[in-house]
Parts: C-alpha cells; sequence; structure tokens
C-alpha cells in the first residue's frame, strides 16, 4: 500500500509517496524528506504546542511546547494534561511546567517569560 504525505521538514513540502511494506519513498529533494516519510508511516510523533493559564492574571497565558516530539497518537491527552494546569508568574523561558508528561520522558517547558 501506498501513502501519500506533503513533507513537513522544510518550505518546500515535498509532495512524498511512501510504500508501507518497502519503505521506499519517493518525491523528496532531500534525505531528511526521506527520513520523515518513513517515520511517519512507522512511528508518527508531533511536537505539542499549546497555552498555560498564569495565575492572577486576566486573560494572561504563557506559551508552552514539549521539548521533543511524542507519539501522535498521544497528542489529545497531553492537550487533557497542559490543559489541568495553571502556573504562577513569574515563568521563565526554558521552566519545566510538567515533567515527564504522559510517561514519555518529554517535558513541557514555558516558550515565553512572564512577570509578575
Amino acid at each position: 500500500m501506498e501513502r501519500e504525505l506533503i513533507c513537513i521538514c522544510c518550505p518546500k513540502g515535498c509532495h512524498l509517496k511512501v510504500e508501507e511494506d518497502t519503505l521506499k519513498v519517493s518525491g523528496n529533494t532531500c534525505p531528511r524528506g526521506a527520513e520523515y516519510g518513513v517515520n511517519e508511516v512507522t512511528n508518527p510523533v508531533r511536537i505539542i504546542t499549546s497555552t498555560v493559564k498564569v495565575n492572577g492574571r486576566e486573560v494572561q497565558v504563557v506559551p508552552v511546547k514539549t521539548q521533543k516530539p511524542i507519539p501522535k497518537g498521544l497528542t489529545m491527552r497531553c492537550m487533557e494534561e497542559i490543559n489541568r494546569i495553571s502556573v504562577n508568574a513569574p515563568v521563565k523561558i526554558g521552566d519545566v511546567l510538567i515533567k515527564d508528561v504522559l510517561q514519555t520522558g518529554v517535558d513541557v517547558v514555558a516558550t515565553k517569560n512572564v512577570w509578575k
């Protein structure tokens, strides 16, 4: 079976075709596209980005992301974990807000400073 994908490794957006049985990739213009195609078919992962409420601030949130990609199938559960928490200012870039989310070995960290 063949899967068609659009590579997200760079702005080119190559249209890939991946043969699932042999993992042969075509349509890529660089090695990163081939690697992306194989990974997307065998073990799709994503970096999750969201926001977390900052306590004591009206409509104030801090942007967050997973430090590394996590399995795509855990996306919704990860979002549930992120939505459960709130933090107090100050928050600094890189602060770990959720350690080892869903036992993936990946932390959720702040990506912006929020001062009091």
